[in-house]
């Protein structure tokens, strides 16, 4: 017998490690019990998922799937922060978005904001958000010199920056205590709008150039990435886009007079924070990777390779049905957000897609980065996923796909020319309708909307917030397609007073069609569609009259297959005998397919078919403009 050492440490140190070949073969007894023979590497792809941009999420990590040394933090390649103290002393920076076009009641939600936990704002100023006149009036009463600001002005960047920086000089706020990111974004203007507006490089290239002389704690350029998370890219298109206009901004300031490190530290990076932690934790832990490597390469010092990040939680995936469950999307996406290393955070109020936020989420929207900071202690790890092994993996393998785009992108001219000829847009377009398919199969379900959605709930509203430019990249929303349907809904309960009905017809006891019946609930309600299960059960002598009765206009049989055998071609023939437009069942048909279809079934609805056509069909069918 083998006497181990009393370190308290060596719990189970006497067995032998497990290989994973053992583990395979667990796996693959396993999967033989539900008809699957694989054996090996085959049983543990069974279960792997496949992501966006060809990457792969597998059920199992270890050791040996580790890329290899990510470096520390605060040192290239930046893999595990851009500071070595990471937001151990002061946490990320949170900042708040502000776009009131109302400069007095921007100045109250501002100052709400500062005296409740935001470090920092970002300002939506121009045609878009508050004034340019009203600026001064916004930030009456915040300390300049405590409170940094960024700003977001589109194409007005030039008179907005200027107009900022009289405003320090006004108020006697010394140049080296400004603190903020002017804004500059051309090229974001370019994809949110197709336009490029003449002289916009230069401008930003000058106000580089003044801030490098006499303003340290500015930051002239935003390398916006959210117009191509926002135009339906995936993680690894955003980061190329990213890195494609980043390389151009160092050829655009180095032209201009200034030096590679000089360039680099009038740059910061936005990127969108999802609800997919591992996605975002990866996602900006691969930017600082591929920015310190671009970097590199352009000859700059060891240091400015350190990537200014600011995350924003994403527009893509907030609802306007149940946007209460926004909050726990957000809530998940800041917290990646701060474990991927973010130096800045905006968390969007849940109200978001709605129009102006309220006090309320704003309040909300604060405190949610306020929790993860002061109660979850969040912060004070150093680099939390450091040594994930899957995290690790997932930083690599979405850096090189990150990196072949950026790659094609300067192939075809740079971020400008692949915005010009079309590249980015067709390939976003064919990302989005690809992850459309999956939205609309349910595959990437949607609480609140395609999943557990509440007809009842009646909708939230807002004050209209001032209308973005478009006219470039689309501006797409994961719930886009269900809302249309629920919106014809909306209008036939405008008009009619009832929304449309679908009459499920469940055979036998619960235990038989309580899991089908309820798939078909929430499957119709997604449509907004309002399901009738009364009575809890039918057969074909009564189900005709209970059809009646329900005021539906179309019908779907819910039970098992057992039961589908003995009675789901009778009841289909009554229920179109007493005039149902459309007869479902829900379920595989498997043999018994062409009795039923004759028998009067319409169409067969199961998990991870096409939803969005199902229901489409029936509100067309129904009449429901």
């Amino acid at each position: 017998m083998t006497v181990l050492p009393d370190d308290g440490l060596s719990l189970a140190g006497e067995f032998p490690d497990a290989t994973r070949e053992q583990w395979q073969s667990l796996v693959a007894g396993v999967l033989r019990k539900s008809g699957r023979d694989l054996s090996g590497p085959a049983a543990e792809d069974a279960l792997s998922t496949t992501l966006q941009d060809g990457l792969t999420a597998r059920p199992l990590y270890t050791a040996a799937d580790a890329p290899g040394d990510s470096g520390y933090p605060g040192f290239a390649p930046f893999t595990r922060g851009g500071r070595p103290e990471g937001g151990v002393v002061s946490g990320w920076d949170v900042r708040q978005r502000h776009s009131l076009p109302d400069p007095v009641r921007a100045n109250e939600a501002v100052l709400s904001d500062l005296e409740n936990g935001v470090t920092s704002l970002w300002l939506s100023v121009g045609s878009a958000g508050i004034p340019v006149s009203g600026l001064a009036t916004a930030l009456d009463g915040v300390y300049l010199d405590l409170a940094p600001v960024a700003l977001d002005a589109g194409a007005e960047f030039p008179s907005v920056a200027r107009a900022l920086l009289k405003l320090y000089e006004e108020r006697g706020v010394a140049r080296d205590a400004a603190r903020g990111t002017l804004g500059a974004d051309p090229v974001g203007e370019l994809a949110r709008t197709g336009r490029e507006v003449s002289g916009l490089t230069d401008e930003a290239a000058e106000l580089a150039a003044l801030c490098d002389r006499e303003y340290p704690g500015l930051r002239a350029i935003t390398v916006d990435a959210l117009p191509y998370h926002e135009g339906g890219a995936s993680d690894a298109q955003e980061l190329g886009c990213s890195l494609a206009t980043g390389v151009g901004w160092l050829r655009d300031l180095t032209a201009a007079g200034l030096s590679v490190e000089a360039a680099c530290d009038q740059i910061e990076f936005r990127y969108a924070a999802t609800a997919d932690q591992f996605l975002t934790i990866a996602k900006l832990r691969a930017a600082r990777r591929l920015w310190a490597r671009v970097t590199e390469v352009c000859g700059a010092g060891p240091g400015a390779g350190a990537q200014r990040q600011h995350a924003v939680t994403s527009s893509v995936m907030m609802t306007r049905r149940d946007p209460w469950v926004n909050m726990l999307r957000t809530t998940v996406a800041s917290m990646a957000a701060g474990v991927g290393g973010a130096d800045a955070v905006t968390v969007l109020p849940f109200d978001h897609a709605l129009g102006l936020p309220d006090a309320f989420a704003r309040r909300i929207a604060r405190n949610t980065s306020t929790i993860l900071l002061e109660e979850s202690h969040l912060g004070r790890v150093i680099d939390p996923a450091g040594g994930s092994w899957y995290v690790e993996r997932l930083t690599d393998d979405l850096a090189h796909a990150a990196w072949a785009w950026f790659q094609e992108i300067e192939r075809a001219g740079g971020q400008r020319a692949a915005l010009h000829d079309g590249l980015i847009a067709e390939r976003l377009a064919a990302t989005w309708q690809e992850r459309s398919g999956r939205l609309a199969r349910r595959r990437e379900p949607i609480t609140g909307v395609s999943e557990f959605p509440q007809l009842a709930q009646p909708p939230v509203e807002r004050d209209p917030a001032p209308k973005p430019p478009g006219g470039g990249l689309p501006v797409v929303r994961r719930d886009e397609a269900y809302e249309t349907l629920r919106a014809r809904s909306d209008a036939y309960l405008a008009a009619t007073g009832a929304r449309p009905r679908v009459f499920l017809a469940a055979l036998g006891p619960a235990a038989a069609h309580t899991a089908r019946a309820t798939f078909a609930t929430s499957l119709f309600q997604a449509g907004g569609i309002e399901p009738v299960h009364d009575p809890v059960t039918v057969d074909a002598e009564s189900v005709a009259d209970a059809f009646t009765r329900s005021g539906a206009a179309v019908a779907c049989i819910c039970s098992s297959d057992a039961l589908y055998a003995e009675s789901a071609a009778p009841v289909a023939e009554a229920l179109k005998t007493a005039g149902a437009l459309q007869v479902f069942l829900a379920g595989r048909p498997g043999e018994q397919r062409e009795t039923y279809v004759r028998a009067g079934v319409d169409e067969f609805v199961v998990a991870g078919g096409d939803a969005i056509a199902v229901l489409t069909s029936v509100l067309d069918r129904m009449g429901v403009a």
